[in-house]
């Protein structure tokens, strides 16, 4: 027997997937979890006769000897597949957009950071030149869009908007789509809201604005996720964080939302036991406290930067300085020998001002050239830390208006990094 599984909690990305994955290997059966998105849950309902989809308690597991995973790398995310796990004998091939490794250790594997994980299952049913009914072109691009806000997440690809134009051909119907994607949001969601809302926070932490909700709750609230966006966009955070705490069931649900790109999300949770996308996650902890919770996130975020990218990383160094008494002729023949716009004014390795073109503009005559820098340079001297993020390097720049930052480390210049510089970190551009 082979069969196909997701994970818990099964979105449109995952069930299309699993969908697509019987048209790539046609002998297996799709097994979906028990638990399942609540939009998910109402279009199978309506589509049960056209998809055949099984639970995992309609399979004899000691059968199994293909498994097919899609959409998660992580034993812990399936439903009722531990005695898979133990098997010796069992072939396993996973398909995922996730970049990081999980647990799951496959024979065959398809893995490449998408948008979306049915993105590289079209590219497949493409290259094996398998058509698609309506329905089917439907359901794919469903997942598409879900998982990739309509093609308006960071973590979105070129490829991701080839295939939703290629499903589009294929007779997907936005209108049925539409109808599916929408998010519940009813009395439960709108008090669960109020008091977030109520005893919001919101700290800087290492360059992010991020927001914690904290609340207790009982019994089953469903669609936290749309709260935990609703809330981070009127808090107007860089990433915000429900931590919902059931002390009947001693469990704490822990979901996060970001805008930034270069916040991610998903490696948070990963850290916490649960997993995600750059943009959205999810974890569930045991009996944890929600202030304890709150500190963990706080420090991940400060070591959770795209590619550990630190403004040590791309600061430019050894620094050229000049000192307070070099006459300014003497600065202008170095910028243009260096082809640089700016450098800082130093004395016994300590900072004293910067100095830019711009400042030549103060020169009313040209006897001026012979005046000492330090008369011209400005003073209001404004530094980062080599540890911090880029992000963090880049909001000093535009709110003070500059295009320079010196690095300091203990007091003493070690580098600076420029609006060039992050440009480049922003557009990808990093040297190798």
């Amino acid at each position: 027997m082979q069969i196909i599984t997701t994970h818990k909690n099964t979105d449109f990305d995952a069930l299309a997937s699993a969908v697509a994955a019987t048209l790539i290997y046609p002998d297996a059966i799709p097994v979906l979890p028990k638990n399942l998105n609540p939009n998910v849950k109402a279009f199978l309902s309506i589509h049960k006769d056209v998809f055949d989809i099984h639970m995992q308690d309609e399979i004899r597991l000691s059968e199994v000897k293909r498994l097919i995973v899609v959409d998660t790398d992580q034993w812990d995310r399936l439903d009722g597949m531990e005695e898979l796990r133990r098997k010796d004998d069992i072939e396993i091939i996973l398909w995922d957009h996730h970049p990081l490794r999980g647990d799951i250790r496959p024979n065959q594997v398809y893995r490449e950071a998408m948008g979306a994980n049915i993105t590289l299952m079209v590219r497949q049913l493409r290259k094996k030149e398998v058509g698609l009914t309506p329905i089917q072109s439907t359901l794919f691009l469903t997942g598409l869009y879900e998982d990739t806000g309509n093609l308006r997440f960071p973590s979105t690809k070129s490829e991701d908007a080839h295939a939703a134009g290629y499903l589009l051909e294929q007779g997907a119907d936005l209108g049925i789509i539409g109808s599916f994607l929408r998010q519940p949001y009813g009395e439960k969601q709108k008090d669960v809201l109020f008091e977030m809302l109520k005893t919001a926070s919101r700290v800087q932490v290492n360059g992010y604005k991020i927001s914690f909700g904290k609340l207790e709750i009982s019994g089953h609230v469903g669609n936290l996720s749309v709260v935990v966006q609703m809330y981070r966009e009127i808090v107007n955070a860089d990433a915000a964080f429900g931590i919902f705490v059931n002390k009947k069931q001693g469990k704490c649900m822990v979901i996060g939302r970001s805008v930034s790109d270069t916040l991610n999300i998903g490696l948070i949770m990963r850290s916490l036991g649960g997993g995600g996308h750059p943009g959205a996650g999810s974890a569930m902890l045991k009996s944890a406290n929600p202030a304890a919770v709150e500190e963990m996130i706080k420090e991940l975020i400060e070591g959770n930067q795209q590619s550990s990218v630190r403004v040590s990383d791309l600061m430019s160094f050894p620094v050229i300085t000049v000192s307070p008494d070099t006459k300014m002729k003497e600065v202008a023949m170095l910028l243009r020998e260096k082809g640089c716009s700016g450098f800082p004014v130093a004395k016994d390795e300590k900072l004293a001002g910067i100095v830019s073109r711009r400042d030549f503009r103060k020169l009313r005559k040209e006897s001026a050239l012979n005046a000492p820098v330090k008369a011209f340079m400005n003073t209001r001297i404004i530094t980062v830390e080599p540890g911090k993020s880029p992000v963090y390097a880049t909001q000093l720049m535009v709110k003070h208006d500059i295009g320079r930052l010196p690095v300091v480390k203990d007091g003493r210049i070690i580098g600076i990094v420029t609006r060039s510089d992050a440009m480049n970190f922003f557009y990808d551009l990093l040297p190798n």
